[in-house]
């Protein structure tokens, strides 16, 4: 599958997210392997330094989300919760919602 193929949750794609900001495009991981299906790497990015920016955007966000003691470990549950954010975007906006969060 080429990358222009993935869309996240099957229904947002990658192809026409543009980042605005010149200084963040190498931070901002969107294109290439960074195009995933959903936001559930289980990738190790902490071992090297800046290994974190090639982490998947969307997936720093669902763990952030991650935070305190009670939502610890509940990694579906902040996908599903980022997905349905995704889509009160889409709605109100009628754009991309990665393009919106980007």
């Amino acid at each position: 599958m080429a990358a222009s193929d993935f869309k996240l949750f099957g229904r947002w794609g990658y192809d026409d997210v543009n980042v605005s900001d010149l200084s963040l495009v190498d931070y901002l991981s969107i294109k290439g392997k960074a195009a995933v299906l959903t936001p559930h790497t289980a990738g190790r990015y902490q071992k090297k330094r800046f290994r974190k920016a090639l982490c998947p955007l969307v997936e720093r966000l669902v763990n952030s989300l991650m935070m305190h003691g009670r939502n610890s470990g509940k990694k579906l549950l902040a996908i599903r919760i980022v997905q349905h954010a995704f889509n009160i975007i889409a709605l109100m906006t009628d754009k991309n919602p990665l393009q919106v969060y980007y």
